[in-house]
């Protein structure tokens, strides 16, 4: 009897404990889609479905495949995306490796993560397919996602876009081709 009641109270004292120490997510803590998150984060002012991102971004704001920090990668609609997905770029680790800050992916609905890894794994290094760092299984995950490419926050350039290469510190440099003129 005497083993039974300590039995008892251990399990009763875990239940509590857990019932305490258990994390709570607040009634009023905000759920963030990602379009909403993006525009926030990266000042790019575009509406609607994460899908529709590239196309009203033509004539407005600059585009290309080479990742910028604060720009925005535009995600294409696939399998259960169907809505697409957009993510803004926080740090360029390598020109195939870059970190994004993005909500509502995966298994965070409703979240913001931050400087998750995404990986180039397209064919021609032109960011149009992506692997995601997947935190359940603590690596990239085995889907591979396509893109359209990024989203600067610039409005488009007249002529030719300069390429934009990071450095190692993370500032920007730029380099253009004069084309003849010297």
């Amino acid at each position: 009897m005497l083993k039974r009641l300590s039995a008892a109270l251990v399990a009763l004292t875990l239940g509590v404990s857990a019932l305490v120490a258990a994390p709570s997510v607040q009634a009023d803590a905000p759920y963030w889609q990602c379009v909403t998150f993006a525009r926030m984060f990266s000042g790019i002012n575009i509406y609607g479905d994460a899908l529709t991102w590239w196309g009203q971004a033509q004539g407005k704001y600059a585009t290309g495949e080479r990742p910028q920090t604060g720009s925005v990668l535009a995600f294409r609609p696939s399998g259960r995306m169907s809505r697409g997905h957009v993510a803004v770029v926080s740090e360029i680790v390598t020109d195939r490796v870059i970190r994004v800050t993005h909500a509502n992916w995966g298994g965070s609905r409703g979240q913001v993560e931050e400087n998750v890894t995404v990986v180039d794994v397209s064919a021609n290094g032109d960011w149009t397919a992506v692997k995601v760092w997947y935190n359940p299984i603590n690596d990239l995950g085995t889907s591979v996602y396509p893109t359209y490419g990024f989203i600067y926050k610039d409005a488009p350039a007249e002529g030719p876009t300069p390429y934009q290469a990071p450095s190692r510190n993370g500032v920007i440099m730029a380099s253009a081709s004069t084309n003849g003129l010297n």
